[in-house]
């Protein structure tokens, strides 16, 4: 079972947290209201509420799950937020409120339905059909039983049926549909004119004083977030491999010699044989007579070696090959008794063999083709060999490298030069390692962790989590033994912490003023873009005033042609009637100014294609929106309401 699980982890994942976990963590506090009393109720959902435990398990569930599906990667300050708590938190409401509309409603589902609905899981089928085996099988390594994944999945499939039939029923009439994909296909013919940023650069001008006034100005969006620099030990295969000593020459030739026929194609011979049989137990005699025979055909081959497939037909008496002429193929060292091998790669190509005796009988070979050995010798192979011997003692090494660095950091836990020492590891230093992030070179130096060959590393949010926990950031302890993957595993301590703080002026001098010469830049471009837009927009006749344009280009809402989408919502907001057109935008590279020149209502067969799935897409659409405003009349009739445990752990000052 515990090999299925591991060969299966993703589809594992996906039946408990997909299938199970809604039904059990989420529906299944409904009935556990006695055993949390006492519990802090965070909101009150008509007479019964969403508790501080419902939300912190929800919460590690929530946890879990994310970092199972982003396999360790994921950072869990991400969740660790006022909108993230709070979408929780209604997710938990929604759920109680359909729980308390089910219940009161005596919403069930009947067995029929919930064999039906299970049936259709295609985690339980195969080859389209259901399989019980599969299916007891997936639930016994999952640790449920049938009656409890039944249970869960009937309790989900009731809550369903309080809104299903409101999204279900949702249908859009069929003019809204036409005038949405008579929006989506229309097609406009423009051109543009572009302003770039990059031509007014060179005529920008800061002063000493305006860098001081921008940056007296905007302080706080210079503000650098707390940050640590990091001294660690990084442990992977190239430290491995340089950890390997001198390899002996006897060890490469052995190495060689095992695994010759990677570095040697070994020689091979195309044979034809004819062949006289000896029957077993046969008498002297009889063999005697036999090997006659074999000597009077041997005497006939060589004298005529073109007739020798002709003779086998004739003579041999190994059926098989006796209809191709004596064909055997290609024969290798080691595919024979060593006799017939002996006499067979002693043959020059054409060569005849005397007759040669082998367990079966009497043999008489034909070499039809010969290939001596090819491939490398050992000291033209010796370099490659050395390299791969190193990489597999490498291997060996690393597992021991790790094992020794994991007890060296538990037992020195306020250092890591004790672990340096021993493993010939070196200590290496980088800074400016936020909570979210990594600072450039620019605002903390030369030993900025973005710059560094390792930023990888740091760029794991597992790193930086474990960076600003309470026992590195306070105590300066140092980390375990993270695997940042099978062949790089590192060991962090913060060396310092520097909190949020805004530089002083000398230090971003140089952002600053790049900084004002782009706003001052942009400014300049969008000048220059909305007075060429005005006069062409006051031009009375379409003259010379439109020569900067482009090539034409037609998009639609559907088929952009690459515009930026606030260009293409400019393009389809000008108005239809007064064509040409002219609409200007600015955009963080410069202005554009767009030409409308004509407009098409689109045909063809992207109409078509669009108005069939549309319509579905739009009735599921508004139906989810008429179950969210369902959802909402529920809510106000059962009564919700916060209380203040609520807002304390949406703060974060709780839970």
């Amino acid at each position: 079972m515990f090999d299925f699980i591991r060969t299966n982890q993703r589809f594992m994942m996906f039946i408990l947290l997909v299938l199970v976990l809604p039904s059990f963590v989420l529906i299944g506090f409904s009935g556990y209201t006695n055993y949390v009393s006492g519990d802090k109720e965070l909101v009150k959902v008509g007479d019964s509420a969403v508790t501080l435990q419902e939300f912190e398990m929800a919460r590690r569930n929530q946890l879990e799950q994310l970092q199972r599906s982003a396999m360790g990667r994921f950072d869990p300050e991400v969740l660790n937020t006022r909108p993230a708590r709070e979408m929780l938190l209604e997710s938990l409401v929604d759920r109680r409120v359909l729980v308390d509309v089910a219940t009161a409603e005596r919403f069930s589902v009947s067995d029929a339905a919930l064999r039906n609905e299970i049936a259709q899981m295609p985690e339980f089928q195969e080859n389209g059909n259901f399989s019980a085996e599969r299916y007891n099988q997936l639930l016994a390594a999952s640790g449920l039983s049938a009656r409890d994944f039944e249970q869960g999945q009937r309790g989900e499939l009731a809550l369903r049926r309080v809104l299903g039939p409101v999204g279900g029923s949702a249908v859009l009439p069929e003019p809204v549909v036409q005038s949405i994909v008579a929006a989506l296909t229309e097609e406009r013919t423009v051109r543009l004119q572009t302003f770039p940023v990059s031509e007014q650069l060179k005529d920008i001008v800061v002063s000493d004083a305006d860098i001081q006034a921008w940056y007296e100005a905007n302080k706080e969006s210079l503000t650098v977030p707390d940050q640590v620099a990091v001294q660690y030990l990084l442990l992977d295969e190239e430290v491995a491999v340089q950890s390997v000593g001198e390899i002996s020459e006897t060890d490469l030739q052995a190495y060689y010699e095992q695994n010759k026929a990677r570095y040697v194609t070994p020689p091979r011979v195309n044979v034809s044989h004819i062949q006289v049989s000896v029957a077993p137990g046969a008498s002297q005699e009889e063999r005697e007579a036999a090997r006659a025979k074999a000597e009077s055909i041997a005497q006939r081959v060589k004298a005529e070696p073109a007739r020798f497939a002709e003779i086998a037909r004739e003579e041999s008496q190994d059926v098989g090959s006796a209809r191709d002429g004596g064909q055997l193929g290609w024969v290798r060292p080691g595919s024979w008794p060593a006799v017939l091998e002996q006499a067979v790669f002693a043959l020059q190509e054409g060569g005849i063999s005397d007759v040669v005796a082998g367990p079966d009988g009497f043999h008489v070979f034909l070499a039809n083709q010969v290939e001596a050995e090819r491939g490398e010798s050992f000291q033209e192979a010796r370099e490659q060999v050395e390299t791969e011997v190193r990489r597999q003692l490498a291997s060996e090494r690393f597992a021991e490298l790790a094992m020794r660095l994991t007890d060296l950091v538990y037992d020195n836990p306020n250092s890591l030069e004790p672990a340096a020492q021993e493993l010939g590891l070196e200590p290496r230093t980088v800074a400016g390692v936020t909570r979210n992030n990594l600072l450039d070179a620019d605002i903390v130096g030369n030993q900025a962790a973005a710059a560094s060959a390792d930023a990888a590393i740091f760029e794991d949010p597992r790193v930086r989590s474990t960076l600003f926990s309470a026992s590195l950031l306070q105590e300066k302890a140092n980390s375990g033994v993270i695997e940042i993957s099978p062949d790089t595993l590192v060991v962090v301590r913060v060396a310092a912490f520097e909190p949020a703080h805004v530089p002083p002026l000398e230090q971003v001098k140089g952002l600053v003023e790049s900084t004002l010469v782009a706003e001052r830049a942009q400014e300049a471009t969008i000048q220059a873009g909305e007075k060429a837009l005005a006069a062409l927009r006051d031009s009375a006749a379409d003259s010379d005033l439109s020569d900067g344009f482009g090539d034409a280009m037609t998009v639609s809402r559907i088929d952009d042609q690459g515009l930026a989408k606030a260009v293409l919502d400019a393009v389809f907001a000008a108005d239809p009637n007064a064509l040409p057109a002219y609409v200007g935008v600015e955009g963080p590279q410069g202005y554009a100014v767009a030409r409308v020149e004509a407009v098409k209502a689109g045909e063809g067969e992207t109409k078509e294609l669009l108005a069939a799935g549309l319509a579905m897409e739009l009735a599921r659409t508004w139906g989810m929106a008429e179950e969210a405003a369902v959802l909402q009349q529920m809510r106000q009739r059962l009564g919700v309401s916060r209380t203040s445990d609520a807002e304390a752990v949406l703060a974060g000052e709780e839970g």
